[in-house]
């Protein structure tokens, strides 16, 4: 083969190359700022929920599908800001748990997670009950309420998919907190569907089996 021919395909296919990279890439970077859908939060704590909601102090409650990898990101942020604002709010992080699925399949690393940040109850959503009483359809969904029950607070503390880091979410929820700083009352949730988990509903056999039991 001609030295010439081989630099030209040389060239074609770097190029090609190029463009698969770029491709994947773009995809990608949708991927992570495509935000879910947050759902409309009652702007009153739902009276018939069954997480205890705190005369003394702010009530946050955070929704999570205990298997969505991207949710990782929301608890880690949950931890920065418990750090800052520990004994100033009620908060409690609900893991949904679908009908079908068997005791303990929200036990993930997430729950552990949640479960080691000082201040935080941990307490699981059969049949998603929770989640729908406050209108969540986003794992990593937020909603903060006041101490007369008012809604202060609904969105994401992610600025990305499965992206720490400053985010508006985290600071609103601080600046709320303690009344310093600028705020916006919604932001954007990005994580996976509290409801889109199966095809179908799965015996307590197979749910155990995805537990490794």
């Amino acid at each position: 083969m001609k030295p010439k021919r081989k630099s030209t395909i040389f060239c074609i296919s770097l190029l090609f190359w190029l463009l698969l990279v770029g491709m994947g890439l773009s995809l990608l970077l949708r991927y992570e700022n495509n935000a879910g859908a947050r759902g409309g939060s009652p702007s009153r704590w739902p009276e018939d929920s069954s997480i205890r909601r705190s005369s003394a102090s702010p009530t946050l409650v955070m929704m999570v599908h205990p298997h969505c990898s991207c949710s990782r990101a929301s608890i880690n942020e949950l931890a920065l800001l418990m750090t800052s604002i520990q004994g100033q709010v009620n908060a409690n992080v609900v893991f949904i748990r679908p009908k079908g699925f068997a005791q303990d399949w929200e036990k993930t690393d997430l729950w552990t997670s949640a479960a080691m940040i000082p201040g935080v109850t941990v307490s699981v959503d059969n049949e998603g009950v929770e989640a729908e009483r406050f209108r969540s359809q986003t794992s990593g969904q937020v909603v903060l309420y006041g101490t007369d029950g008012r809604l202060l607070f609904s969105g994401g503390v992610t600025a990305a998919r499965g992206h720490s880091g400053d985010n508006d979410g985290r600071r609103s929820i601080l600046a709320l907190l303690t009344g310093n700083g600028l705020y916006v009352e919604q932001t954007p949730v990005f994580g996976c569907s509290l409801f889109k988990i199966e095809s179908e509903e799965p015996s307590k056999d197979s749910a155990g089996a995805k537990n490794g039991k």
